[in-house]
């Protein structure tokens, strides 16, 4: 049997139902943690960060409990948390008095890429993409 490169290219999804409250942020960090396990390059410490951040925003306008799916693919690696909260979160200039409103920008600035799908059933899917360092 021969090892090819393209055993390398194949995908690894994983997706978990968050817990509700302030216990998911840490949940969703330790899971990105273990799912990313052995990579010890920036792109995982961004992801750790932003999946916080992606998780707390959801689980604060989410009626249910969010999912979080973690997925490898041609060497990128692809965040998406899925709530059912009303509005999509934008990015907006963050005012240095105030005490929240500064995630999507952390996103924005830590992500190679990011998007917001909305579904048509209510609600929307946070996208963030992660290239290796």
């Amino acid at each position: 049997m021969r090892a090819t490169r393209s055993a390398e290219r194949r995908a690894a999804r994983v997706e978990y139902l968050m817990p509700r409250g302030s216990s998911a942020a840490r949940w969703a960090r330790r899971l990105t943690r273990s799912f990313l396990a052995g990579r010890s390059d920036e792109a995982a410490a961004d992801a750790e960060l932003v999946v916080s951040e992606l998780v707390t925003n959801a689980a604060r306008v989410s009626e249910h409990r969010c999912r979080m799916s973690l997925r490898m693919d041609a060497g990128e690696l692809i965040v998406e948390v899925r709530d059912d909260g009303p509005g999509l979160p934008q990015l907006k200039p963050a005012s240095p008095t105030a005490e929240s409103g500064r995630g999507i920008a952390l996103v924005h600035a830590l992500a190679q890429r990011w998007s917001v799908l909305p579904d048509r059933r209510g609600g929307k899917t946070v996208r963030a993409v992660f290239a290796p360092s």
